[in-house]
């Protein structure tokens, strides 16, 4: 069993640069590989980016964050980031974190934090 809690989001202006925090509770981290999705009002929840388990080698982007989000990974503090710049008004939505295995779908993963609203203004 693993509890995730996100942190970090807030409202920036576009342009801008905000660094999402999940926490993860247990001591088995490091074997779960990591994601961060995150859902618009109105619209499915999205793919963002996921990191492999243990030392984070691979990594994985949706095309829209592609070169402006950078996941990682801290395994000495359970945590997973993404740093996310160059903020884009349509980056709004709540990000959620998932633990599970790698994967670019929601399927892939078997446990799910509450979300943390980013908020991009023009």
């Amino acid at each position: 069993q693993v509890q995730l809690v996100e942190s970090g989001g807030g409202l920036v202006q576009a342009g801008g640069s905000l660094r999402l925090s999940c926490a993860a509770s247990g001591r088995t981290f490091e074997s779960y590989a990591m994601g961060w999705f995150r859902q618009a009002p109105g619209k499915e929840r999205e793919f963002v980016a996921a990191i492999s388990s243990w030392s984070g080698s691979r990594t994985y982007y949706g095309d829209s964050v592609k070169g402006r989000f950078t996941i990682s990974r801290d395994n000495a503090k359970n945590t997973m980031y993404l740093q996310m710049n160059s903020l884009k008004p349509e980056d709004t939505a709540n990000y959620y974190c998932a633990a599970g295995r790698l994967g670019v779908t929601q399927a892939a993963y078997d446990y799910w934090g509450q979300g943390t609203q980013v908020t991009v203004s023009s």
